[in-house]
C-alpha cells in the first residue's frame, strides 16, 4: 500500500492520500491533531466500503433510486456486490463503484502535491456499471493551510460523461464536544427527501446560516450551490472551511446522531440525478473540471 503524504512549506499542515485504495484522503491533520473523522478506519474502507476521511464517490454521489438507470442513451442494470456496486439499509445502490479501487496510476507526486489517473474504459467491470469510457484524474495540492482537490473527467470514446460524481469528506473538531460546534451554510436551495433519502421534487430557499450542531442530526440535500460558496464548522478555538470552488453545483449535509463528525459533501449533481437526467456532462474533446478545497 502505497500511502502519500503531502507536507504544507508554509505550516505544520499534512495531508495523506492513498491511490492504490481508490485514491480515498486518510489524514488531515494541523500540528499533528487529525482533523478528519476516521469512524472503522482504513481496513473497513477497503473490505466493506464504510467511508472515512476523504472518499471519492464515483460515478455517482449518495444513492441511486433503483438498480436500473438509463443514461444519455444507455441503460444499465446494477447488481449489489457486482462491479464495486454497494447497496444501502434499503437495497439502493450508493456511493458509486470505486471504494478501494486499487488501480490507480500515479503521475506525479511531490512533497505536496499528487496526481493520480484512473482509466474507467480499460475495466470491463468498470464499464458494466457504468458505460462511458474515459480518463478520471484526481490533483490535491497541500499549500497555505489549504487542501485543494481538481477532479477531471476527460472522455475517450466519441460520446459524453455523466458527471454526478462526489466527495464525502468527514470533518472533526477533536476535544471541543458537538454541542459546541458551530456551522456556516451559504444561500441553498433545500431539497425535500423521502424516507430513503431520494429527492421529492420539492424544495426551498435556505438563507445563509450560523448555526450550533449540537444534537442536530443532518442528512439533508441541497442544490443551486454557487461556485465560491463557503461551508464551515467551528468550535474551541479552531475552523474548518469547504470551499465548493467550481463544478459542484449540489451538496450533501451528512451529521450522523452519535457521531462526533459533520461532512460538507461537494458533488457535481444532486442525489439520483444519474436516473433522472439532471446532471452535467463531460463532452467529447473536452474535460468537465470540478474542484473544492479545504482550508484549515
Amino acid at each position: 500500500m502505497h500511502i502519500v503524504t503531502l507536507r504544507d512549506a508554509s505550516s505544520p499542515v499534512a495531508a495523506q492520500f492513498v491511490p492504490d485504495t481508490g485514491m480515498i484522503g486518510t489524514s488531515l491533520t494541523d500540528d499533528g491533531v487529525e482533523l478528519l473523522g476516521q469512524r472503522r478506519g482504513l481496513d473497513a474502507y477497503i473490505a466493506d466500503a464504510k467511508t472515512m476521511g476523504i472518499p471519492l464517490l464515483y460515478p455517482w454521489a449518495n444513492r441511486l433510486g433503483d438498480n436500473t438507470y438509463t443514461a444519455h442513451g444507455k441503460t444499465v442494470t446494477l447488481v449489489p456486490g457486482q462491479g464495486g456496486v454497494r447497496a444501502d439499509a434499503n437495497g439502493l445502490p450508493i456511493h458509486g463503484v470505486l471504494a478501494g479501487y486499487p488501480n490507480w496510476r500515479v503521475l506525479a507526486e511531490s512533497a505536496d502535491e499528487i496526481t493520480a489517473e484512473l482509466d474507467f474504459g480499460a475495466d470491463p467491470k468498470l464499464l458494466a456499471s457504468f458505460p462511458f469510457p474515459h480518463l478520471l484524474a484526481v490533483s490535491v495540492r497541500l499549500a497555505d493551510r489549504t487542501l485543494t482537490v481538481r477532479t477531471a473527467v476527460t472522455p475517450t470514446a466519441d460520446k459524453a460523461v455523466p458527471s454526478c460524481f462526489g466527495f464525502h469528506p468527514y470533518l472533526q473538531l477533536p476535544d471541543v464536544p458537538r454541542s459546541q460546534w458551530v456551522i456556516e451554510t451559504p444561500p441553498l436551495r433545500h431539497l425535500a427527501l423521502d424516507e430513503r433519502g431520494l429527492p421529492t421534487g420539492q424544495a426551498s430557499r435556505q438563507q445563509a446560516a450560523v448555526e450550533p450542531l449540537g444534537d442536530k442530526a443532518f442528512d439533508d440535500g441541497y442544490d443551486e450551490v454557487a461556485d465560491g460558496a463557503v461551508f464551515a464548522v467551528s468550535g474551541g478555538g479552531r475552523r474548518i472551511e469547504v470551499h465548493f470552488d467550481r463544478g459542484y453545483p449540489a451538496a450533501q449535509i451528512f451529521a450522523p446522531p452519535g457521531e462526533d463528525v459533520v461532512c460538507f459533501e461537494p458533488m457535481a449533481a444532486p442525489t439520483d440525478a444519474l436516473r433522472r437526467g439532471d446532471y452535467p456532462l463531460a463532452r467529447p474533446g473536452d474535460s468537465a473540471v470540478a474542484q473544492f478545497s479545504i482550508r484549515v
